[in-house]
């Protein structure tokens, strides 16, 4: 038999988050990171990492931040290099290091002796730092890689012959000296990659396919998401209060080109930015329509109008990455499907086969928190299943009472909004509804209340 030990992958946000979560709860475990320190995708050095020189988080530092580590920054909205450093601080103040072997990239996970179930364990294939393989079992595994690693690459008629590049290979602003840059995509990333791009390049557009509901950084000289933070508003009011309020702040996006929003507020991402629309209200760049297809350096679009351009930036997000896993151990069709894996509460499969995952979990205003009490709920279902193992017969009930709601109908976590039906969407969900689900299920694993 296995022994019971649990083997973490990745040690950004959501890995560190498990690691805590495990070894608080005193469990055996062992994680895995490619790159050589903890940080994730917030370390521009990682040869993994997405981020750019003037990335900063979308959301504020007191919404974001681990409940149990305040970041040592004024910053309202820190830069990737503060939040790098808080995230070495994490690893360093719980002592998380020692259980992570850095520069090992987990290349397979793979059910002992075939078994999908999981009954005997996992084995975890791994690229050791001397380029050697190593093979170790484990009873459990929690998946905490990311979703922000794997571009999405859309494919377009035709051949492009200038520069054509993915935002997740954007660094500095230096690439657009000059030269006349279309971003495509007009989501959070595509509108910081604009507002960039003004200052350096030629000539600025930007192509979308939707309208979005843009919300300023600051209100009433505040950061906008920590306001309301008391008890939530009904979904219907909220928007229909929210959405308002913007239109005060912002008039109409569509008088600078952009279309109008297909889509309630809250019902897909809202973008965090509001110097786009400064931008294109001053005419240092100008909105366009979805891309049709390529042919050399001109950009034809879908209303019929063209373009010429030496940079062709795509804003256009990631996909899902566990290329390490057969998909159907995560119920899932795989990437590139339109969908997410179908896990309970974005963690479990429902086969409870022993896998989990960390992170896989998109909302306004869930924070780092909100992955740290996904992990919590995990590393407090693995203490109660080894305790009733071992003997604790009401830790052994509470466990199977937890496996048994994976057969029940599973909890609505929309909190009342309609999302989008996009893969980026499919793992989305209301932190409010979300994060009192999980505390619930999480308090019930060990007898306590908050």
């Amino acid at each position: 038999m296995t022994p019971r030990r649990t083997a973490v992958i990745g040690a950004g946000p959501s890995g560190l988050a498990a690691a805590r979560a495990l070894d608080r709860a005193g469990l055996d475990l062992v994680g895995y990171e490619a790159h050589h320190d903890v940080g994730g995708l917030w370390d521009i050095d990682n040869p993994r990492s997405t981020v750019y020189e003037s990335a900063h988080l979308i959301s504020s530092r007191t919404t974001t931040e681990f409940w149990e580590l305040s970041m040592d920054c004024d910053a309202d909205y820190p830069s990737h290099r503060e939040l790098l450093r808080y995230f070495r601080t994490y690893a360093d103040t719980f002592d998380l290091r020692r259980h992570y072997r850095f520069g090992t990239r987990v290349t397979a996970v793979e059910p002992v002796d075939g078994d999908a179930s999981g009954a005997r364990g996992w084995e975890v294939v791994a690229t050791r730092p001397d380029g050697g393989t190593s093979v170790e079992r484990y009873s459990h595994v929690v998946v905490a890689n990311g979703t922000l690693a794997e571009p999405n690459v859309p494919t377009f008629r035709g051949r492009f012959s200038g520069e054509l590049l993915h935002s997740s290979e954007y660094r500095s602003a230096d690439v657009f000296d000059g030269k006349r840059v279309l971003v495509v995509g007009g989501g959070n990333s595509g509108c910081d990659i604009a507002v960039d791009a003004v200052h350096r390049a030629a000539a600025v557009e930007v192509s979308v396919r939707r309208g979005y509901w843009f919300v300023p950084r600051y209100l009433l000289g505040r950061p906008t998401d920590t306001l309301n933070q008391g008890r939530p508003l009904p979904a219907r009011i909220k928007q229909a209060v929210d959405s308002r309020l913007l239109r005060l702040l912002n008039g109409d996006p569509q008088r600078f080109g952009f279309p109008a929003p297909d889509h309630k507020i809250y019902e897909s991402h809202p973008v965090v930015n509001s110097l786009v629309l400064q931008h294109a209200g001053q005419g240092d760049l100008r909105v366009r329509a979805d891309v049709a297809g390529f042919d050399g350096d001109t950009v034809h679009f879908v209303d019929g109008t063209a373009g010429r351009y030496d940079v062709v930036l795509l804003a256009t997000g990631y996909r899902l990455d566990y290329r390490f896993l057969d998909p159907a151990h995560l119920a899932w069709s795989g990437p590139g499907s339109g969908t997410a894996p179908r896990l309970f509460c974005n963690i479990v499969p429902p086969s409870l086969n022993g896998l989990f995952v960390v992170g896989m979990l998109e909302a306004s205003g869930i924070g780092w928190q909100g992955r740290a009490e996904q992990a919590d709920l995990v590393a407090r279902y693995l203490a109660a299943e080894a305790a009733g193992d071992e003997g604790d017969a009401a830790a052994g009930r509470r466990a199977e009472a937890f496996r048994r709601r994976l057969g029940e109908p599973w909890p609505d976590l929309t909190g009342g909004y309609r999302y989008l039906g996009l893969e980026r969407m499919s793992y989305y969900v209301n932190k409010d509804a979300y994060r009192r689900t999980v505390r619930r299920l999480a308090d019930e694993l060990t007898g306590s209340t908050r």
